[in-house]
């Protein structure tokens, strides 16, 4: 129940001598709203749901920090899923959540069969088997890195090694025609910086797909299916000191020779990569 509400408090933000009645009503308003109702009311909005693929602690937690972050969320407004140690709750709504966010890991979709260990395959199969929902419903989706091979090849579209694959670092994405018009991306400059590093690309443009950004070295950065399903190729939770820590947690993972290591990360730190981070404020300003 809403308590008395003293006057005066509007004085915390204007003057009250200065405003007419009709402004003074407006200020009263605003902060009983925001000091006493909005409070209540944040239990009660749906969750992002976000799913994690990294099998080491260090890089999971970071990477949900990051998201935290950079969207602008706190941990009680999501709901957090390792896939690597835990398998989806059979009660599992999408419908009950904002929308839904995956991170990246060290995994290829483009991987045989045989070369994928046994946890890859149990994450694999868990994001897989939303996908179809997702797609179907045009549930909000943002999937990070490994998330554009999951969503490419759900659609139906080539996603391998045969071309695409960029070095750890920063590279320059452009904005295309459709990514100028697209609401996630208004504001955005035409070129910036963002972190990528990865075996695995896709190939071509998924059928009903949206092509937003793109690279020299990789054309389809981002990508969107519907109105509400995206997926970057680059990393928009990841800044010089995520990726410090990726580089020496994955230094022997095939991304790069384990002695260009220290080299690599001086090299990030001398980028400016700031921009990729309002993707995910948007994603989530959009849909909570």
């Amino acid at each position: 129940m809403l308590q008395y509400f003293d006057i005066s408090q509007a004085s915390r933000y204007t003057s009250v001598a200065n405003l007419d009645p009709v402004r003074l009503t407006w200020a009263v308003f605003f902060l009983i709203y925001t000091e006493r109702i909005l409070p209540h009311l944040a239990p009660y909005m749906k969750p992002f749901l976000v799913l994690q693929l990294r099998p080491e602690t260090e890089t999971s937690d970071d990477e949900y920090q990051a998201i935290l972050d950079k969207g602008g969320l706190e941990p009680s407004q999501t709901t957090r899923i390792r896939l690597d140690q835990q398998p989806l709750p059979a009660e599992l709504d999408l419908e009950d959540h904002a929308g839904v966010i995956v991170g990246g890991g060290p995994g290829c979709v483009s991987d045989e069969e045989d070369k994928k260990t046994d946890i890859e395959k149990q994450i694999e199969e868990a994001v897989f088997s939303l996908m179809p929902a997702i797609t179907g419903n045009d549930i909000p989706f943002l999937g990070c890195c490994y998330g554009i091979g999951i969503l490419a090849h759900h659609l139906g579209a080539e996603v391998n090694k045969d071309r695409y694959s960029e070095v750890v670092g920063a590279v320059e994405c452009h904005l295309t025609e459709d990514g100028s018009k697209d609401p996630i991306l208004e504001g955005f400059p035409d070129r910036f910086m963002a972190f990528v590093g990865h075996k695995e690309a896709v190939q071509n443009l998924p059928d009903d797909c949206a092509h937003l950004l793109s690279s020299d070295p990789c054309p389809f950065q981002m990508i969107r299916y519907k109105s509400n399903v995206y997926a970057t190729q680059f990393h928009p939770e990841a800044d010089s000191d995520v990726f410090e820590t990726r580089i020496n947690v994955y230094r022997n993972k095939g991304y790069f020779p384990p002695s260009d290591a220290d080299k690599i990360i001086e090299l990030c730190h001398q980028q400016d990569v700031r921009v990729p981070g309002q993707i995910l404020k948007n994603f989530v300003d959009t849909y909570k």
